[in-house]
């Protein structure tokens, strides 16, 4: 099976590419949207709440400090960059995958 098109691996860790929706009803990870994988969060794009809830879901799905996933593209867009630094596509990729079953 072909990676995630949303994810590129690099000498530091992993790329993500993320389209936001903030306010969402609950946090979760949802579909892949062609490049970029859809990610819900409960709070609102102000003072960077959104952002912060973004980095505090992917370091509690992954199992790591917030230090080491760091938001490098996009800190007022819906679409997102992000750096999991450390981590190798394909572990990412299998948590992933188990969240979005």
């Amino acid at each position: 099976m072909p990676p995630p098109t949303f994810l590129r691996e690099t000498s530091g860790g992993t790329l993500l590419s993320v389209k936001l929706q903030p306010r969402a009803s609950k946090n979760e990870i949802g579909e892949p949207l062609g490049d970029e994988l859809k990610i819900k969060v409960t709070a609102p794009p102000v003072d960077a709440a959104a952002n912060q809830a973004l980095i505090e879901l992917l370091a509690d799905l992954l199992g790591c400090s917030r230090g080491k996933v760091e938001l490098i593209r996009g800190q007022t867009s819906r679409h997102k960059t992000l750096m999991l630094h450390g981590f190798t596509l394909e572990t990412v990729a299998q948590k992933l995958a188990l969240v979005s079953r």
